[in-house]
Protein backbone atom coordinates (compact mmCIF):
# COMPACT_ATOMS: atom_id res chain seq x y z
CA UNK A 1 0.00 0.00 0.00
CA UNK A 2 2.49 2.26 1.16
CA UNK A 3 6.28 2.56 0.36
CA UNK A 4 8.05 4.55 2.94
CA UNK A 5 10.70 1.95 3.97
CA UNK A 6 8.66 1.22 7.03
CA UNK A 7 5.41 -0.24 7.76
CA UNK A 8 2.55 2.19 8.69
CA UNK A 9 1.33 1.60 11.87
CA UNK A 10 -2.08 4.06 12.33
CA UNK A 11 -1.96 6.59 15.67
CA UNK A 12 -5.37 8.21 14.53
CA UNK A 13 -8.71 7.42 15.07
CA UNK A 14 -8.79 8.18 11.02
CA UNK A 15 -6.16 5.93 9.88
CA UNK A 16 -7.29 2.88 12.32
CA UNK A 17 -10.69 3.45 10.62
CA UNK A 18 -8.84 2.86 6.64
CA UNK A 19 -6.73 0.49 7.73
CA UNK A 20 -9.75 -1.55 8.62
CA UNK A 21 -11.94 -0.57 5.60
CA UNK A 22 -14.37 0.99 7.30
CA UNK A 23 -13.30 4.14 5.24
CA UNK A 24 -12.10 3.02 1.13
CA UNK A 25 -12.75 6.85 0.09
CA UNK A 26 -11.27 10.38 0.49
CA UNK A 27 -14.54 11.48 0.41
CA UNK A 28 -15.53 9.41 3.03
CA UNK A 29 -12.50 10.20 5.09
CA UNK A 30 -12.94 14.31 4.77
CA UNK A 31 -16.97 14.06 5.48
CA UNK A 32 -16.15 12.37 8.86
CA UNK A 33 -14.88 15.57 9.81
CA UNK A 34 -11.76 13.75 12.10
CA UNK A 35 -8.68 16.08 11.53
CA UNK A 36 -6.39 14.24 8.58
CA UNK A 37 -2.97 13.59 10.54
CA UNK A 38 -1.49 10.83 8.63
CA UNK A 39 -0.21 11.53 5.28
CA UNK A 40 -0.74 7.87 4.80
CA UNK A 41 -3.93 7.84 4.88
CA UNK A 42 -4.15 9.69 1.31
CA UNK A 43 -1.08 7.30 -0.31
CA UNK A 44 -4.05 4.23 0.98
CA UNK A 45 -7.06 6.06 -0.59
CA UNK A 46 -5.69 8.18 -3.24
CA UNK A 47 -3.00 5.78 -4.73
CA UNK A 48 -2.46 7.60 -8.33
CA UNK A 49 -1.31 11.18 -6.31
CA UNK A 50 0.91 13.27 -8.20
CA UNK A 51 3.17 16.11 -6.48
CA UNK A 52 4.37 19.58 -8.11
CA UNK A 53 6.82 21.45 -6.76
CA UNK A 54 6.23 25.21 -7.29
CA UNK A 55 8.55 27.20 -5.20
CA UNK A 56 12.18 26.47 -3.51
CA UNK A 57 13.27 29.71 -2.24
CA UNK A 58 16.57 29.99 -0.45
CA UNK A 59 16.28 32.26 2.98
CA UNK A 60 19.91 33.90 4.65
CA UNK A 61 20.72 35.43 8.29
CA UNK A 62 23.18 36.61 9.96
CA UNK A 63 23.73 35.41 13.45
CA UNK A 64 26.97 36.12 15.99
CA UNK A 65 27.81 32.61 15.18
CA UNK A 66 28.09 32.86 11.29
CA UNK A 67 25.56 32.54 8.31
CA UNK A 68 22.41 30.86 8.92
CA UNK A 69 20.63 29.60 5.24
CA UNK A 70 17.40 27.92 5.21
CA UNK A 71 15.12 26.50 2.65
CA UNK A 72 11.23 27.15 1.63
CA UNK A 73 9.58 24.93 -0.53
CA UNK A 74 6.24 24.95 -1.81
CA UNK A 75 4.69 21.92 -3.38
CA UNK A 76 0.80 20.80 -4.44
CA UNK A 77 -0.26 17.59 -4.79
CA UNK A 78 -3.45 16.48 -6.37
CA UNK A 79 -5.01 13.49 -8.45
CA UNK A 80 -6.18 15.41 -11.79
CA UNK A 81 -9.42 14.48 -10.60
CA UNK A 82 -11.22 16.64 -7.75
CA UNK A 83 -8.84 16.19 -5.08
CA UNK A 84 -5.83 19.18 -4.35
CA UNK A 85 -3.43 20.09 -1.31
CA UNK A 86 -0.82 22.82 -1.09
CA UNK A 87 2.30 22.56 1.44
CA UNK A 88 4.83 25.02 2.45
CA UNK A 89 7.35 24.15 5.16
CA UNK A 90 10.94 25.60 6.01
CA UNK A 91 13.87 23.38 6.70
CA UNK A 92 17.87 23.51 6.71
CA UNK A 93 18.40 20.34 3.83
CA UNK A 94 16.21 20.67 0.18
CA UNK A 95 15.57 17.40 0.13
CA UNK A 96 14.04 16.48 3.17
CA UNK A 97 12.12 19.70 3.21
CA UNK A 98 10.67 18.64 0.08
CA UNK A 99 9.13 15.21 1.69
CA UNK A 100 7.97 17.33 4.37
CA UNK A 101 6.10 20.11 2.12
CA UNK A 102 4.85 16.84 0.06
CA UNK A 103 3.43 15.22 2.75
CA UNK A 104 2.07 18.41 4.37
CA UNK A 105 0.53 19.22 1.13
CA UNK A 106 -1.37 15.96 1.79
CA UNK A 107 -2.74 16.92 5.13
CA UNK A 108 -4.03 19.87 3.81
CA UNK A 109 -5.83 18.28 0.89
CA UNK A 110 -9.54 19.40 -0.13
CA UNK A 111 -12.09 17.74 -2.30
CA UNK A 112 -13.61 20.70 -4.94
CA UNK A 113 -16.73 20.88 -7.08
CA UNK A 114 -16.21 20.45 -10.96
CA UNK A 115 -18.74 21.39 -13.41
CA UNK A 116 -19.93 23.28 -16.32
CA UNK A 117 -20.52 26.75 -15.46
CA UNK A 118 -20.27 28.52 -18.41
CA UNK A 119 -23.41 29.56 -20.67
CA UNK A 120 -21.58 29.64 -23.63
CA UNK A 121 -20.61 25.60 -23.38
CA UNK A 122 -23.31 24.22 -21.48
CA UNK A 123 -22.19 20.20 -22.33
CA UNK A 124 -22.93 19.13 -18.49
CA UNK A 125 -19.49 17.69 -18.21
CA UNK A 126 -16.98 18.57 -15.33
CA UNK A 127 -14.33 19.86 -17.44
CA UNK A 128 -14.52 23.53 -15.49
CA UNK A 129 -15.59 25.15 -11.97
CA UNK A 130 -19.67 25.91 -11.56
CA UNK A 131 -19.63 29.19 -10.83
CA UNK A 132 -16.74 32.07 -10.25
CA UNK A 133 -14.92 32.39 -7.35
CA UNK A 134 -12.30 34.70 -6.11
CA UNK A 135 -9.44 34.02 -3.53
CA UNK A 136 -6.79 35.85 -1.68
CA UNK A 137 -3.08 35.81 -0.85
CA UNK A 138 -1.12 38.49 0.90
CA UNK A 139 -1.07 40.93 -1.53
CA UNK A 140 -2.50 38.72 -4.56
CA UNK A 141 -6.11 38.26 -5.45
CA UNK A 142 -7.56 36.06 -7.86
CA UNK A 143 -11.12 35.17 -9.47
CA UNK A 144 -11.38 32.11 -11.90
CA UNK A 145 -14.19 32.19 -14.31
CA UNK A 146 -16.36 28.80 -15.88
CA UNK A 147 -15.01 28.63 -19.59
CA UNK A 148 -16.57 26.55 -22.65
CA UNK A 149 -14.72 23.72 -23.79
CA UNK A 150 -12.11 23.95 -25.41
CA UNK A 151 -10.09 27.24 -23.99
CA UNK A 152 -7.75 25.91 -21.75
CA UNK A 153 -6.57 27.27 -18.41
CA UNK A 154 -6.06 30.73 -19.39
CA UNK A 155 -4.14 31.94 -16.10
CA UNK A 156 -0.75 31.99 -14.80
CA UNK A 157 1.97 28.99 -14.62
CA UNK A 158 1.70 28.73 -10.96
CA UNK A 159 -2.31 28.79 -11.05
CA UNK A 160 -2.06 26.42 -13.89
CA UNK A 161 0.02 23.69 -12.15
CA UNK A 162 -2.97 24.11 -9.30
CA UNK A 163 -5.59 23.80 -11.61
CA UNK A 164 -4.23 20.87 -13.92
CA UNK A 165 -3.89 19.10 -10.92
CA UNK A 166 -7.30 19.45 -8.89
CA UNK A 167 -8.38 17.89 -12.30
CA UNK A 168 -9.81 21.48 -13.96
CA UNK A 169 -8.94 22.18 -17.77
CA UNK A 170 -11.41 25.08 -18.50
CA UNK A 171 -11.18 28.26 -17.17
CA UNK A 172 -10.88 31.96 -17.03
CA UNK A 173 -8.42 33.48 -14.10
CA UNK A 174 -8.05 37.28 -13.46
CA UNK A 175 -5.34 38.48 -10.85
CA UNK A 176 -4.40 41.43 -9.03
CA UNK A 177 -1.39 42.33 -6.92
CA UNK A 178 2.10 41.41 -7.30
CA UNK A 179 1.86 37.84 -9.03
CA UNK A 180 5.56 37.05 -9.36
CA UNK A 181 5.88 36.42 -5.65
CA UNK A 182 4.53 32.52 -6.20
CA UNK A 183 3.96 31.58 -2.90
CA UNK A 184 0.91 34.67 -2.28
CA UNK A 185 -0.35 33.78 -5.72
CA UNK A 186 -0.01 29.90 -5.01
CA UNK A 187 -1.83 30.82 -2.17
CA UNK A 188 -4.63 32.74 -3.49
CA UNK A 189 -5.52 30.19 -6.20
CA UNK A 190 -5.66 27.47 -3.70
CA UNK A 191 -8.09 29.78 -1.65
CA UNK A 192 -10.24 30.37 -4.58
CA UNK A 193 -10.54 26.79 -4.89
CA UNK A 194 -11.94 26.72 -0.94
CA UNK A 195 -14.59 29.20 -1.66
CA UNK A 196 -16.15 26.71 -3.92
CA UNK A 197 -16.58 24.67 -1.17
CA UNK A 198 -18.20 27.94 1.22
CA UNK A 199 -20.68 28.53 -1.73
CA UNK A 200 -24.38 27.56 -0.99
CA UNK A 201 -26.15 25.85 -3.78
CA UNK A 202 -29.68 24.06 -4.06
CA UNK A 203 -30.26 20.43 -3.40
CA UNK A 204 -30.82 20.29 -6.99
CA UNK A 205 -28.17 21.41 -7.84
CA UNK A 206 -25.41 19.05 -5.56
CA UNK A 207 -27.53 15.94 -7.47
CA UNK A 208 -26.71 17.11 -10.78
CA UNK A 209 -22.96 17.88 -9.32
CA UNK A 210 -23.01 14.53 -7.65
CA UNK A 211 -24.41 12.78 -11.08
CA UNK A 212 -21.87 14.75 -13.50
CA UNK A 213 -18.76 14.33 -11.25
CA UNK A 214 -19.01 12.14 -8.28
CA UNK A 215 -19.69 8.61 -9.71
CA UNK A 216 -17.17 9.29 -12.40
CA UNK A 217 -14.56 10.55 -9.90
CA UNK A 218 -15.85 7.07 -8.18
CA UNK A 219 -15.29 4.82 -10.75
CA UNK A 220 -11.77 6.59 -11.25
CA UNK A 221 -10.63 5.83 -7.70
CA UNK A 222 -11.81 2.55 -8.26
CA UNK A 223 -9.82 2.15 -11.35
CA UNK A 224 -6.56 3.09 -9.95
CA UNK A 225 -6.97 0.95 -6.95
CA UNK A 226 -7.47 -1.93 -9.16
CA UNK A 227 -4.56 -1.16 -10.86
CA UNK A 228 -2.39 -0.33 -7.64
CA UNK A 229 -3.76 -4.15 -7.01
CA UNK A 230 -2.65 -5.68 -10.25
CA UNK A 231 0.65 -4.00 -9.48
CA UNK A 232 0.98 -5.82 -6.66
CA UNK A 233 0.16 -9.04 -7.66
CA UNK A 234 2.50 -8.79 -10.50
CA UNK A 235 5.27 -7.76 -8.03
CA UNK A 236 4.27 -10.99 -6.37
CA UNK A 237 4.00 -13.39 -9.39
CA UNK A 238 7.82 -12.13 -10.30
CA UNK A 239 9.17 -12.45 -6.99
CA UNK A 240 7.61 -16.14 -7.33
CA UNK A 241 9.32 -16.63 -10.15
CA UNK A 242 12.37 -15.69 -9.09
CA UNK A 243 12.64 -17.50 -6.06
CA UNK A 244 11.57 -20.08 -8.33
CA UNK A 245 14.74 -19.79 -10.50
CA UNK A 246 16.90 -19.04 -7.71
CA UNK A 247 15.96 -22.66 -6.45
CA UNK A 248 16.55 -23.73 -9.69
CA UNK A 249 19.72 -22.35 -10.27
CA UNK A 250 20.88 -23.86 -6.42
CA UNK A 251 19.85 -27.55 -7.51
CA UNK A 252 21.80 -27.42 -10.62
CA UNK A 253 24.72 -26.17 -8.60
CA UNK A 254 24.36 -29.59 -6.02
CA UNK A 255 23.77 -31.46 -8.89
CA UNK A 256 26.84 -29.95 -10.56
CA UNK A 257 28.76 -30.76 -7.41
CA UNK A 258 27.77 -34.36 -7.03
CA UNK A 259 29.09 -34.73 -10.43
CA UNK A 260 32.25 -33.04 -9.72
CA UNK A 261 32.63 -35.47 -6.36
CA UNK A 262 31.65 -38.48 -8.52
CA UNK A 263 34.56 -37.40 -10.83
CA UNK A 264 36.86 -36.92 -8.29
CA UNK A 265 36.35 -40.31 -6.53
CA UNK A 266 36.32 -42.18 -10.06
CA UNK A 267 39.83 -40.62 -10.59
CA UNK A 268 40.99 -41.70 -6.78
CA UNK A 269 40.10 -45.24 -7.59
CA UNK A 270 41.87 -44.91 -11.09
CA UNK A 271 45.07 -43.86 -9.03
CA UNK A 272 44.92 -46.81 -6.81
CA UNK A 273 44.37 -49.09 -9.40
CA UNK A 274 47.19 -48.06 -11.24
CA UNK A 275 49.39 -47.90 -8.33
CA UNK A 276 48.65 -52.15 -7.71
CA UNK A 277 49.64 -52.69 -11.12
CA UNK A 278 52.20 -50.65 -11.15
CA UNK A 279 53.13 -52.74 -7.51
CA UNK A 280 52.53 -55.90 -9.12
CA UNK A 281 55.01 -55.25 -12.38
CA UNK A 282 57.74 -53.94 -9.95
CA UNK A 283 57.05 -57.24 -7.60
CA UNK A 284 57.05 -59.80 -10.98
CA UNK A 285 60.61 -57.92 -11.81
CA UNK A 286 62.10 -58.54 -8.37
CA UNK A 287 61.13 -62.20 -8.39
CA UNK A 288 62.65 -62.95 -11.71
CA UNK A 289 66.03 -61.33 -10.65
CA UNK A 290 65.92 -63.51 -8.15
CA UNK A 291 65.34 -66.48 -9.60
Amino acid sequence: MVNRGVEWVPKTRLGKMVVKGEITTMRDALGTGLPLREPEIVDILLPDMEDEILDVNMVQRMTDSGRRINFVITTVVGNNNGFVGLGRVKGKEVGPSIRKSIDKAKLNIIEIRRGCGSWECGCGEPHSLPFAVTGKGGSVEVTFKPAPRGVGLAVGDVAKKILQLAGIRDVWGFAKGHTKTTVNYASASFDALKNILKMRISDKQVDELKIVSGYIEAESIDHAVDKKIEKVESKKETKAEEITKEKTKAEEMTKKETKAEEIVKEKTKAEKITKKEKDDKTEKAQDKEET
